[in-house]
């Protein structure tokens, strides 16, 4: 994917009229157009609602199709739509990526009685209580769907875990008790074992249950023509069983077929043990670089910009690593607020969409915008879509040796015809850098595209320039074009 650029085609806060399929349909030439390459729709299969965002997950196998929790049409649409928008999308070879929640499953369709034993919350190895029966909602049989597409049926077996007891109204962290039950080995450490997250927690430790979720990741691939999958919350999940889900459906889709995993963490040790651990089998967003991000745009003039890149999946495992500003998890409001502030977030896309390593990853907020109001940001990111697909080539040179004026080089390369990008981002007063474009530019004439800077510059004779920026601001020098002569 040279050059390729994705783009989450949602946030939070977008309509719960059932139009959105319908607008990604109409909006696939228009993304084409600005160079985006892959498409990561939103959870796609009946939630609870039709206003549920589609985390809070109760029909795998209905994508908008059946009359199940009052509604056949997801948040997003029907089935049909999200098949005609993903075929448009393929049309202007655009590859998509469905955002796959696995984690848990909410809105049972009855209860069931069996046995548990609370945990301590911040330590699920800890039993706080005795063995005791409650009442959980465990029971799923989807009345709408019957058994089209799978007669599987889920039970209190098939779960490790749930947090409400109908009986008494009780909420906990309640451990499933049975033969073979516990919780997960390979998934995240923290709280002592993070296998539990919410709702109706899945045990991929029960053979039915991974035999079922391969079958019906499998089905889904095939059933969308899927080009990938955004995997959610795999911290929580048995990384065996991810292993084994990617490679079934690689020996049906191809090996081609595309995989990143949200590991929310900032310990990019814990990253790169998931890495190793899953044998490299996915991509990770770079969940460290984006703090790294978010506390400079805090800070202002007083971070160190020398340390952006610190400790972050981009700087030692480029190949596996998807760079992001932000998304519906970090924007306010939401469960992991760390929104970058506006006034960086030039700065941070310069980043990201203009170096060499990760596979960058454009939020739809910072594009369309929230709640009817437009994005502010719009422009830029038009700006920097063109240079990255026409300019943004070839070695990448560092100039991060300032606390608050830093930048990098894009050299070019022979196939793009003068292809080669100066960057240089300020998060204190106005600056420069003198920066080593390539001999083979020498007398060449570079202009600043983001409109920040109106000076131009001349490469010298040992092919470096003099490059300026305004304070708080990012500046992007690309060679000028060439005026044609009109003939007489």
């Amino acid at each position: 994917m040279k050059n390729g650029i994705m783009m989450q085609y949602f946030e939070w806060n977008i309509p719960a009229d059932g139009k959105f399929w319908k607008k990604l349909k109409d909006d696939a030439a228009h993304l084409q157009e600005i160079g985006v390459t892959s498409v990561w729709l939103p959870p796609a299969c009946k939630g609870t609602s039709d206003k549920d965002v589609g985390y809070g997950i109760y029909d795998l196998y209905d994508l908008g199709e059946f009359n199940q929790k009052e509604t056949v049409r997801t948040k997003y649409g029907t089935k049909e739509e999200l098949i005609e928008a993903i075929q448009e999308l393929h049309k202007y070879q655009i590859s998509v990526y469905l955002d796959v929640v696995m984690n848990h499953k909410a809105g049972a369709d009855y209860t069931e009685k069996f046995q548990v034993r609370e945990v301590d919350p911040n330590d699920r190895g800890k039993y706080i209580s005795d063995v005791y029966e409650i009442e959980g909602w465990t029971g799923f049989d989807f009345p709408g769907r019957g058994e089209t597409y799978s007669d599987f049926k889920w039970h209190w077996y098939h779960f490790s875990g749930t947090d409400f007891n109908q009986a008494n109204g009780e909420k906990a962290i309640y451990q499933i008790m049975g033969e073979g039950k516990s919780w997960s080995d390979g998934v995240d450490g923290e709280n002592g074992n993070y296998d539990y997250l919410m709702f109706a927690d899945i045990d991929f430790d029960h053979p039915e249950v991974v035999d079922e979720m391969i079958k019906w990741g499998v089905w889904v691939a095939k059933e969308l023509n899927l080009n990938g999958m955004r995997l959610d919350a795999i911290k929580h999940i048995n990384e065996g069983f991810i292993s084994q889900f990617l490679h079934a459906i690689r020996q049906v889709m191809g090996e081609e077929f595309y995989a990143v995993g949200e590991y929310w963490e900032k310990d990019i040790n814990a990253l790169k043990s998931y890495l190793e651990g899953i044998d490299y089998q996915i991509d990770l967003f770079d969940v460290p670089l984006h703090y790294n991000m978010y506390q400079a745009s805090l800070k202002g003039r007083d971070y160190d910009m020398k340390n952006l890149f610190s400790d972050s999946l981009m700087l030692q495992h480029p190949e596996q690593t998807v760079t992001f500003v932000d998304n519906h998890d970090s924007q306010w409001g939401s469960s992991l607020e760390s929104q970058v502030q506006d006034w960086f977030k030039p700065i941070a896309y310069g980043i990201i969409l203009l170096m060499q390593k990760g596979y960058p990853c454009i939020f739809y907020e910072d594009y369309y915008g929230i709640g009817g109001k437009k994005s502010p940001h719009r422009k830029t990111l038009e700006i920097l879509l063109d240079v990255r697909r026409t300019y943004a080539f070839g070695e990448q040179q560092n100039y991060f040796d300032h606390p608050n004026t830093a930048g990098f080089i894009r050299l070019g390369d022979e196939f793009h015809p003068d292809s080669g990008v100066a960057v240089l981002l300020s998060n204190g007063e106005d600056g420069d850098k003198t920066m080593f474009v390539g001999e083979n530019r020498k007398g060449e004439v570079w202009h600043e595209v983001t409109g920040n800077i109106q000076e131009e510059v001349t490469i010298d004779d040992s092919g470096k320039g003099k490059f300026t920026v305004h304070g708080g601001k990012l500046a992007v020098w690309v060679k000028k074009p060439v005026e044609s002569k009109e003939q007489p």
